[in-house]
């Protein structure tokens, strides 16, 4: 409790005593970078793959004469979503990003550069860590656009070159009773588990104590702490939601 009480704590002093906006904006843009574009090529690899293989097995587990072939591409529409796109990018992201920025912080505490900030008046907290979040929830809702769109390619090529559905099977499939609402409740996943990414990430570093050693110990935390949090969003966000 101790804990979550420092996190809001740590939370509310990003939005007290701030820099001008086009400080914000520069740093925004930087991180913006750093995170969303950096990250592009590793989530586009895993993201065709979990399509591509999402359909051979799906189509695998159908084999009952009575099941059309165009469930298969439904059911890989579905589960990319509302489940694999978010949820497994949100995971590779905390290791990716959430690592990154968290040692990067820890580095800066060591080094004494936050303390160094701090003596010159500046709100460290808010300087280095609020552009990050924002950073965070521009791009990586993006990300989980081009995660869904690669990942139904993927499925489709998949599904295709090897035989188990059709181009037309695949496409109607996708098309069939499709819900609106997915792509929202994917959007909303995606901008909470940014959030939680960033922030605790950003958290554990901000207060990292020790030398190297602490460093890399509040980076493996800070992915942890992310993985559970983001684990147990998607639980509570698909109970409320759905």
């Amino acid at each position: 409790m101790e804990t979550l009480g420092k996190y809001f704590i740590f939370l509310g002093t990003l939005l007290v005593n701030r820099e001008s906006f086009k400080t914000y904006f520069n740093l925004t843009m930087e991180e913006c970078v750093k995170i969303g574009i950096n990250s592009i090529f590793l989530v586009s690899l895993v993201s065709f793959f979990i399509g591509a293989v999402t359909t051979i097995q799906t189509a695998y587990n159908l084999v009952s004469p009575l099941i059309p072939d165009y469930v298969i591409s439904l059911v890989v529409r579905d589960m990319t979503l509302l489940e694999l796109s978010p949820t497994i990018i949100a995971v590779i992201f905390a290791g990716k990003v959430g690592s990154s920025l968290s040692s990067g912080l820890g580095t800066m505490r060591i080094s004494e550069q936050i303390d160094a900030l701090e003596v010159m008046g500046i709100n460290s907290a808010s300087y280095l860590v609020l552009p990050k979040i924002l950073a965070s929830l521009m791009m990586y809702p993006l990300l989980v656009i081009l995660s869904a769109l690669l990942s139904l390619f993927g499925g489709y090529l998949a599904g295709t070159l090897t035989g188990v559905i059709t181009p037309y099977e695949y496409i109607y499939g996708i098309r069939f009773e499709f819900n609106e609402f997915t792509v929202t409740f994917a959007l909303i996943k995606s901008f909470a588990f940014a959030f939680l990414v960033a922030s605790i990430s950003c958290f554990k570093g901000f207060y990292t104590r020790g030398g190297a050693l602490e460093v890399g110990q509040a980076s493996t935390a800070a992915v942890t702490q992310s993985v559970i949090a983001v684990l147990t969003a998607d639980y509570l966000l698909a109970q409320l939601l759905l």
